[in-house]
């Protein structure tokens, strides 16, 4: 009795140090996806602040263009609100609106010498083309980030304890099916 009583205390140590530790990977998974996401916050936020100054110079230029302005204007506030609702299927949704918004300006503004010329609008440009890449790659670690964690929500023994535990599934950024067909570079001229 005595060593039955050892062994059935030692199994529950040994089950109960098992359950710790995949309670730990999760929650080190949640809370990297979580950074992930927070790293991405912080470049839509600088990409925001630096959207207003490049409509500016282009206001300058593109006089008779009003609506590929607009048009970004609205999508930068799109982004704002999906950024607030913390949604990554509504982020995805204005990011996609917003890329197409500046691959037409950018477009437009190829008609105009004078603004491709302006020093102020190749930094600018060159500034939220690069941000446009660092949100790429931090899309990618995000969606890998938040995968990991929802693969291992899904295995067993890991969904036990994610279930005792309340963590959730993370939505995956996804990217609108615009931005996954070819650009059609006709329409971006005309």
């Amino acid at each position: 009795m005595h060593l039955g009583f050892i062994l059935g205390v030692g199994l529950l140590v040994v089950v109960l140090a098992y359950g710790v530790s995949i309670y730990n990977s999760l929650v080190r998974l949640k809370h990297n996806a979580v950074t992930a996401w927070s790293n991405i916050d912080v470049l839509l936020k600088q990409r925001h602040d630096e959207l207003p100054k490049l409509v500016e110079v282009c206001k300058q230029y593109l006089q008779y263009e009003q609506p590929a302005l607009e048009r970004i204007v609205q999508a930068r506030a799109n982004v704002a609100q999906a950024r607030q609702a913390g949604s990554p299927e509504a982020v995805g949704r204005a990011e996609s609106e917003l890329r197409g918004g500046l691959a037409n300006l950018y477009a437009v503004a190829e008609n105009y010498p004078d603004l491709k010329a302006n020093e102020s609008f190749r930094a600018l440009q060159s500034r939220v083309s690069g941000l446009e890449n660092a949100i790429a790659d931090r899309r990618e670690s995000y969606n890998d980030t938040a995968n990991d964690l929802n693969i291992r929500r899904e295995q067993f023994p890991d969904r036990i304890v994610a279930g005792i535990a309340h963590i959730r599934s993370m939505e995956l950024l996804k990217f609108a099916s615009a931005e996954l067909s070819d650009v059609d570079m006709k329409a971006l001229f005309s």
